[in-house]
């Protein structure tokens, strides 16, 4: 399952099956689980642990040190869980120690080509980040959000669930669960109704969330004012609830 040309430091833990490509590298501290695949030409370097059953592409740079001038040597993470597919040419950095020491990718991730995840990211369960999508440090992404290609995300930025970003979208505040942003400038374009529909979402809940958008986005209320006017007509169901919640925790501001 390893070709005789990878070179496999010792110290790496490697389950039985974990199949490795020609030429690729695997660091001394890196561990990887049961049914993963590592493609030909991979590094994987540094405190680096990848769950069971993901397939990583060639010429991908997995666990190599943050691009943070701070960064000093620290036995900082990158933890991968399971069932994602990181293709060719992906960057993912480890985190660092004035943040949670770690970056973390969940589960069941597709990550196309050229993709970039740098120090203390997190990013959810199901999400789709289409090629060259690069996230800067300390960004925040939740479950099922789909960036469009060449999506930038501004460091501190959180993307909540549900969320999608066009092509070429720039972030720079946080993005509401269930909300597109796209355009150049980049700005807020409405809900992510197909999305809600793939997803499961009922009429009556997809009604909700469109209507809380439009008392958010188009009342000219104060967000406050808005967010208020949201509870209590709605403050009785989650799935909106999570929008509120959103806002209330939000520290670069909401994209608005």
């Amino acid at each position: 399952m390893i070709h005789s040309t990878a070179i496999i430091e010792a110290g790496a833990e490697l389950a039985d099956d974990v199949h490795v490509g020609a030429y690729s590298v695997i660091g001394k501290h890196v561990k990887i689980d049961a049914g993963s695949w590592i493609g030909p030409h991979v590094v994987i370097q540094g405190h680096t642990s990848i769950g069971k059953d993901n397939k990583i592409y060639q010429f991908s740079s997995i666990g190599e040190i943050p691009q943070d001038k701070k960064y000093d040597n620290e036995a900082t993470q990158l933890i991968i869980g399971d069932r994602n597919v990181i293709r060719e040419c992906c960057t993912f950095n480890t985190g660092t120690t004035q943040d949670l020491g770690k970056t973390i990718l969940g589960d069941d991730n597709w990550i196309m080509a050229y993709v970039h995840l740098a120090h203390d990211c997190v990013v959810g369960n199901n999400t789709i980040f289409a090629n060259n999508a690069t996230l800067a440090g300390h960004v925040t992404i939740e479950n099922d959000v789909i960036l469009g290609g060449f999506t930038l995300v501004h460091q501190f930025c959180h993307i909540g669930e549900h969320a999608f970003t066009g092509m070429g979208a720039a972030i720079t505040k946080d993005l509401l669960p269930y909300m597109v942003a796209a355009g150049t400038p980049t700005t807020l374009s409405g809900v992510n109704k197909e999305g809600l529909r793939r997803k499961g979402f009922d009429d009556e809940a997809r009604y909700r969330i469109n209507d809380a958008h439009k008392i958010i986005y188009r009342k000219k209320l104060t967000l406050n004012d808005a967010l208020k006017e949201v509870v209590n007509k709605y403050g009785n169901y989650p799935d909106v609830m999570l929008m509120v919640d959103f806002c209330s925790k939000s520290k670069r501001g909401i994209l608005r």
